[in-house]
């Protein structure tokens, strides 16, 4: 029996340092107990299926080349911080891929594996390219800390005892299906705000390192949220919301800015 219990807990241990990892940048340590390369999947279907009901704009379109420029970019730079970090295996099976789509929505998001949409609802406030790799920067950042694994982690223990991504496929796949959905902000409210103020925060801070490590000015951040204050009208309390208040977030941007501005033309 006490061999049984010492190999148990030597599992138990091996698990627990396969499923804590430390998020790039912040250096924070969370707790995923889902398989990436199934995440991925699931994400990979799902982009198809949103793509399919939505109106694309053509590559030809300047506001899907810029789009895609900023992305490459982004992700280029993205993968030199990890590869200089030892933590390139966070992007192993990524296949980026660049999308715009026409509705007036003032969002964009970046699922598991790399994939992007951007909505033209969001162009007037970025403005400039400068201000789309600001927006490109955070939502690839949620992708690479794999913020929505956190999420769909804590919700999978909640709903259904913590079993493993495959059985509860099994078991229940139409409530898998919707917690992936809300966990990456793709459910009956797109463009919902899904993430938690930590999650965000910490996107603003890895976003910061990667539009700077890609050339853009991590200064316009400041700027992109005192339009996006302006444009979106009044908030509610910041303890109601999953997102920090503007003003909080553009403080924190500030805090933190000269420790991105380490990595411009570096």
């Amino acid at each position: 029996m006490k061999i049984l219990i010492k190999i148990s807990l030597a599992l138990a241990t091996i698990f627990l340092l396969n499923a804590c990892s430390k998020v790039p940048v912040t250096g924070r340590r969370q707790f995923n107990l889902l398989p990436e390369s199934q995440l991925m999947g699931m994400s990979f279907t799902q982009y198809q299926d949103v793509l399919a009901q939505s109106k694309i704009l053509p590559e030809n379109d300047d506001r899907v080349i810029m789009v895609k420029r900023v992305g490459d970019k982004i992700a280029q730079a993205a993968q030199k911080y990890l590869d200089s970090h030892n933590q390139s295996k966070r992007t192993k099976g990524f296949e980026w891929e660049f999308n715009v789509i026409e509705e007036n929505m003032v969002n964009a998001w970046c699922m598991p594996g790399g994939k992007v949409a951007f909505y033209t609802g969001i162009l007037p406030i970025t403005q400039t390219e400068a201000g789309i790799a600001v927006v490109m920067g955070h939502e690839v950042a949620h992708a690479i800390a794999r913020h929505g694994n956190e999420r769909m982690s804590q919700q999978l223990a909640v709903q259904m005892g913590g079993i493993g991504l495959s059985k509860a496929l099994e078991e229940k796949p139409d409530m898998v299906k919707n917690i992936f959905l809300s966990s990456y902000g793709l459910g009956s409210q797109l463009g919902s705000l899904k993430y938690s103020r930590s999650h965000e925060s910490e996107g603003d801070m890895m976003g910061l390192v990667f539009m700077a490590m890609a050339g853009y000015n991590p200064e316009e951040a400041i700027d992109f949220w005192g339009r996006m204050s302006e444009a979106g009208g009044q908030q509610p309390p910041e303890f109601m919301s999953t997102h920090p208040s503007h003003e909080t977030r553009i403080n924190d941007l500030k805090e933190y800015l000269p420790e991105a501005m380490k990595y411009y033309n570096k």
